[in-house]
């Protein structure tokens, strides 16, 4: 019977280095053959792009931790977007607190995207900016604004700061947003990613489960952070890497011994053929 197999990308999928072995390429490659495979993740449809070449998938994408879904064949099948008023209200909030977002928004139907930054950065959100520089769709802003469509709004800094803008935006707009905080492994700090309200990895999974028409017994799902739970919930199979946080482990039916560096999803993979 086919199966729907769906992974997270940063620290489950790939390495820690952002490469795939080629281990894990080619079974992943081998299981397409005869079930479905796809990606479920935080990275936008460019950033997954670049990493991904050689890789087959041959099912809805969840992008921009479920802003997005987009075919195999590039075409837009669902978004959740921010509102502009919206966006430039949660800005205001994190400027009271002295901290500002980066800003990830649509620029067109070709899935081209615009990367905003702010001129006043803290150490984690230059470290990040440092990260991106080589992509084209960066822009430094010096008053920085949402755009007419906006994928999310994310701040970097400490714990504390990040809950306290947390529970700031949850007494100004209750319901109307999603906001995820969780830890940034790469840079040692936190992050907090504020979304449409129906933006989430497990509104993609429904939305993949819809399109496809199969079930969601015979779907797998693989991930490492807080962000993956809504879709651990809903999938009959859920797959923690070594290295997930401990709550994920809590939910998943499967914790792999092995990390994102050891292939944990090839290897899983590899146990039922």
């Amino acid at each position: 019977m086919t199966k729907l197999f769906l992974t997270d990308l940063d620290h489950t999928f790939l390495r820690n280095d952002l490469s795939i072995s080629s281990y894990s390429l080619n079974t992943w490659n081998n299981m397409s053959k005869k079930h479905i495979m796809s990606i479920a993740t935080a990275r936008s449809y460019k950033k997954s792009e670049q990493f991904l070449k050689g890789l087959n998938t041959n099912a809805p994408m969840i992008l921009l931790d479920g802003s997005l879904i987009v075919s195999p064949e590039k075409k837009i099948l669902d978004m959740k977007i921010l509102s502009q008023e919206i966006g430039n209200e949660i800005i205001e909030c994190g400027k009271k607190l002295g901290i500002y977002p980066v800003v990830l928004s649509l620029k067109d139907k070709n899935l081209n995207e615009a990367f905003l930054y702010p001129k006043q950065r803290n150490s984690y959100t230059n470290e990040l900016i440092k990260r991106y520089h080589m992509d084209d769709n960066l822009q430094e802003s010096n008053n920085i604004k949402a755009m007419k469509e906006n994928f999310k709004i994310v701040y970097f800094s400490t714990k504390e700061q990040l809950q306290q803008l947390q529970e700031n935006l949850h007494t100004v707009f209750k319901d109307e947003i999603k906001s995820i905080l969780a830890p940034e492994a790469y840079m040692g700090c936190y992050f907090l990613t504020i979304l449409h309200k129906d933006a989430d990895k497990a509104h993609g999974l429904k939305t993949v489960h819809e399109l496809m028409q199969i079930d969601y017994k015979d779907f797998t799902v693989f991930g490492d952070n807080l962000n993956d739970m809504g879709m651990f919930e809903l999938a009959k199979t859920s797959v923690a890497v070594s290295n997930a946080h401990e709550e994920l482990k809590k939910i998943a039916t499967y914790v792999s011994s092995y990390t994102n560096d050891e292939d944990a999803v090839a290897k899983y993979l590899q146990t039922i053929g």
